[in-house]
């Protein structure tokens, strides 16, 4: 590369970028703002059938090497005196707080032996918290901030009671890194048994029917390797006896007529009053392949398992009664169809189809005592059905546009619980009864957020090759298309997730008071409607992805919505590669970028913890056709010197159990070589958090609140920029 001499390089900028590198210099010397550390240049080529990329920081792979830590502290310093800079980042923090501070939040709640269950943070809480309502009285039963200190926090990663509701089996992990250990609590007196299991971050926890024990799987690889998530093995446990001597039921290998994939996991499903066990082996897929033995054969190590599904089928969900088995099959209806084949000789050839594909995608089922209960999806709208005991399909009538998850039946009682919310509806439990109707059971608090002055608008997008993308976009009334309106729209598009669906705006409000339009974009390659929609963004199809967000961009810009100087979009995890492809192919387009633990280099997928699990989705680097389409997502290896990219921030945290952090470390690193524009890319570290999932209250807060202040400086809005 060329080297520019300081005037060449100022000449070359705009007058942002000129004024940013002005002030970090001045500032710099002052001392008031640490540099950003200059990652080493070490590069590694490799050949891929016949064509070889160099990699200039390899090393950061190795969360072992000195000069790792040193350059995450150093690059989250830089990144940390900027942000607190910002003018207007403190009140923006308070707001937030005040936000997600008033808003309690409940994520589960499950029935079992005359009592309720349920996981809620509640209000001004920092953490979620299990709780159980028995005759009336709320009582909770797992609080892990009690269990944290100083040096970390604790988290809830999972749980689920025994079907007579006397214990609860639960996983608790440290700083987000959601590798759980496994504890048995005793409902009445709130205390646990002595039994730990660790290695559980994917237990799936099945209970007998009287409550003696469960199922569990177990992994077996060593934390923050490659091997982490391979060959992990299904087992049972018994109430009162030491985990050491948990049988093994399944690993693969053990039992020559069920052969399978070291990504696989072997899971063992219970169904309440079923004398049936089904084996399913899951991988980063949707849909899994089925196995059936008795349940007593199975605690007991004796089972024979019987093929019922492979892959082929496409059967996502599953449940049974006293007499048949339910599947969810996809396979040549891409929408869903329910089908039943009898428990006595069990296969989906000759299976007798009970509620055909629709217009309308079929997510999930649930089994209560009154039928099976339907989570439909229709382009990230949530709807309810029935089919009742007697065959008949009916729609449940759900209160507005919103989104439905966490659907609970009992097969001993009569109707459903679940999650449900929209853009500017709180969420609560809603529960469905026998006749069809719902009602929210109000066991979240309604915040005092008054929404009368925001508008929630649905409208569907051009991708270039005519596909209808649906968005949507949240503003304050009163709104003008006047091409100033600053706008961050995040996409996600990945694993047939249907990711960005109504959830109450909450803090967002807060950049919205701000002068912010907050959108989303529903993009190919999630389960907005169904298994086409996710092929259409998978694969080699990958690109339809981040295309597709840029055709949204480009359509909210021709309607003057906003302009690319106020543009800025958003993604996490998956949507990675939906942002960072954006980025790369059309950096012109955008002023800001928000990467949020981001999979930025997919290509080194082989030297992460998630590592070969995700072959079914990106594709294998081993094949040739697997490389390409691997390249094709790759955003670092897409990064070109002296181009103008916009303003980035990049976050990361360093138990990230999902996304290595040297994804989105090797991507600031490159970007900061690379870019002309002189408009920051900042790299900010958690180093008590993982992914996301385990964060607190307080992290999230103070995430949202460096997004929105850097989103709010670099769109230009009044009150945001530094002096």
């Amino acid at each position: 590369m060329r080297g520019m001499n300081r005037r060449e390089l100022f000449m070359g900028l705009g007058s942002l970028g000129a004024a940013f590198l002005a002030r970090r210099a001045h500032a710099a010397a002052a001392g008031t703002i640490p540099p950003a550390p200059v990652a080493r240049v070490d590069v590694v080529k490799d050949t891929y059938f016949g064509e070889t990329l160099g990699d200039p920081y390899r090393w950061m792979e190795n969360d072992k090497d000195p000069e790792w830590l040193p350059f995450l502290k150093g690059q989250n310093a830089h990144a940390r005196a900027l942000l607190d800079a910002i003018p207007g980042r403190d009140k923006l923090l308070k707001r937030i707080q005040e936000l997600s501070g008033d808003a309690a939040s409940t994520r589960l709640a499950q029935r079992a032996g005359g009592k309720l269950f349920f996981e809620q943070r509640p209000v001004g809480a920092d953490n979620f918290k299990l709780f159980v309502r028995q005759n009336g009285v709320d009582r909770v039963l797992i609080d892990p901030t009690t269990l944290s200190d100083p040096n970390g926090h604790m988290s809830l990663d999972w749980w689920e009671p025994s079907p007579d509701g006397a214990h609860v089996v639960y996983g608790l992990s440290k700083d987000g890194s959601e590798d759980s250990v496994l504890h048995v609590l005793g409902v009445a007196d709130g205390r646990d048994l002595p039994e730990r299991i660790a290695n559980t971050e994917d237990a799936n926890p099945q209970w007998l029917d009287d409550g003696s024990g469960f199922f569990y799987n177990q992994l077996t690889g060593t934390v923050d390797t490659p091997e982490r998530y391979l060959d992990s093995q299904a087992r049972f446990h018994r109430l009162g006896t030491d985990p050491a001597s948990d049988p093994i039921l399944m690993k693969r290998g053990l039992d020559a007529n069920v052969q399978y994939e070291r990504i696989q996991l072997p899971v063992i499903l219970t169904f309440f009053g079923s004398e049936q066990a089904l084996l399913t082996l899951r991988d980063v897929r949707t849909e899994f392949r089925v196995f059936i033995a008795p349940v007593a054969d199975a605690a007991a190590n004796r089972a024979r398992w019987v093929p019922v599904a492979g892959f082929e089928d496409e059967i996502t969900d599953v449940t049974c009664d006293g007499g048949s088995l339910w599947l969810l099959a996809n396979q040549g209806h891409p929408r869903g169809r329910i089908l039943r084949t009898e428990l006595g000789s069990p296969a989906v050839a000759g299976a007798t189809e009970v509620v055909p594909e629709g217009k309308v995608v079929i997510d999930s089922l649930q089994r209560a005592k009154d039928g099976l209960y339907l989570n439909m999806m229709d382009g990230g709208i949530s709807g309810l059905r029935r089919l009742d005991l007697a065959g008949r399909v009916s729609e449940i009538a759900l209160p507005f546009d919103g989104t439905l998850r966490a659907l609970s039946c009992q097969a001993s009682e009569e109707g459903a619980l679940f999650s449900f919310t929209g853009w500017l509806t709180p969420g609560d439990i809603w529960a469905a009864d026998a006749a069809g109707k719902v009602a929210p059971t109000g066991l979240t608090p309604k915040p005092p957020i008054d929404v009368s002055a925001y508008e929630a608008q649905r409208w569907f997008a051009t991708a270039r090759d005519g596909t209808r993308i649906p968005c949507t976009l949240i503003y304050r009334k009163g709104l003008k298309r006047n091409a100033r309106t600053p706008a961050w729209i995040s996409a996600y598009g990945s694993y047939g997730i249907s990711a960005y669906t109504p959830a109450f705006a909450g803090r967002t409000l807060a950049l919205i008071d701000a002068g912010f339009i907050v959108g989303y974009a529903n993009v190919r390659g999630g389960g907005e409607y169904g298994r086409e929609w996710h092929r259409a963004g998978q694969l080699t199809n990958k690109p339809n992805t981040w295309r597709d967000l840029i055709d949204v961009c480009e359509e909210l810009c021709r309607d003057k919505y906003t302009a690319p100087a106020r543009l800025a979009i958003g993604g996490r995890s998956a949507g990675g590669i939906t942002v960072g492809r954006a980025l790369t192919e059309r950096p012109e387009l955008f002023a800001a970028v928000i990467d949020g633990v981001g999979w930025s280099n997919p290509l080194r997928y082989v030297a992460e913890q998630n590592s070969f699990g995700e072959e079914p989705e990106w594709g294998a680097i081993s094949d040739q056709a697997g490389y390409r389409a691997l390249k094709s997502i790759d955003s670092y290896q897409h990064v070109r010197d002296r181009v103008a990219y916009p303003a980035v921030l990049l976050t990361s945290g360093v138990t990230d159990p999902r996304v290595g952090p040297f994804h989105v470390a090797k991507m600031a690193a490159r970007l900061q070589a690379a870019s002309s524009s002189g408009k920051p890319v900042l790299l900010r570290v958690d180093f008590d958090a993982g992914h996301g999932v385990g964060s607190t209250r307080t992290q999230q807060d103070r995430e949202a609140a460096d997004t929105y202040a850097f989103l709010l400086w670099q769109t230009g809005v009044t009150g945001y920029q530094p002096a």
